[in-house]
């Protein structure tokens, strides 16, 4: 287990837009953080009100936004048009290529996201879009929820890797323990409050590499709110 403290993150701030960087993006390289398997990107993006990323293109990447608050405005080439905000899971499947657009909805309060990118295990598939509300994102409970898995097992949405992407709030003094298969690994991303994993602390911002094989157990919750990636290590 190695833990990647918040404070550790690359940082940008172009005015409009506050972003940390978990791996190694645009301007800043780090080549020690480079991704974790096929878990490339993890951005925590901040931006103004009227601010936004004008329209760009994609190819052969799996783009999730996971909004922590206020909205952001997305419209792409396929023709898809929609407002995300906490609770929604959405996933953009650039595949042969797609271009896009991402703007703070609102004029007054800033909209704050996790950029995710998800190297795919299949190429060159068609583009594709996918946004789901999940209720069950607002409330705490005694596990996180599985959002996205390569089968769309259950509620979750599909996903072009094999890759399982939980989510959520727990409760707070709950233990949550998940083992990690030999031919897999893990990374934790903690978006607020604290608790004990493998009886080390992590806050808001860090993020935990998870080697094939390891236990994970959280303890000693307190507002925590995260994203688990039960990921292959191929």
């Amino acid at each position: 287990m190695q833990i990647r403290h918040a404070g550790a993150r690359g940082k940008v701030n172009i005015g409009w837009l506050q972003s940390q960087h978990s791996f190694s993006f645009g301007h800043y390289y780090d080549a020690n953080h480079m991704g974790h398997g096929p878990l490339r990107v993890i951005n925590q993006d901040t931006v103004q009100p009227g601010g936004g990323f004008a329209e760009h293109g994609h190819a052969n990447m799996e783009i999730i936004s996971y909004v922590l608050r206020g909205g952001l405005a997305h419209k792409d080439s396929e023709g898809n048009e929609s407002v995300i905000r906490p609770g929604d899971v959405q996933k953009m499947t650039a595949g042969t290529g797609i271009r896009h657009s991402e703007f703070n909805h609102s004029n007054s309060d800033t909209v704050e996201f996790l950029q995710i990118w998800v190297v795919p295990n299949k190429k060159n598939v068609a583009p594709g879009y996918v946004q789901q509300h999940i209720p069950a994102l607002a409330e705490a409970a005694s596990e996180l929820t599985l959002i996205f898995s390569e089968e769309g097992r259950g509620a979750s949405l599909p996903l072009y890797q094999d890759a399982d992407v939980y989510a959520g709030r727990l409760l707070d003094n709950t233990t949550w323990q998940h083992e990690l298969p030999s031919s897999r690994i893990g990374w934790l991303q903690v978006i607020e409050g604290t608790a004990l994993v493998n009886g080390e602390t992590v806050a808001a911002g860090d993020g935990v590499a998870f080697a094939p094989g390891e236990q994970v157990e959280l303890s000693e919750t307190a507002g925590f709110h995260a994203l688990f990636f039960d990921m292959t290590a191929q």
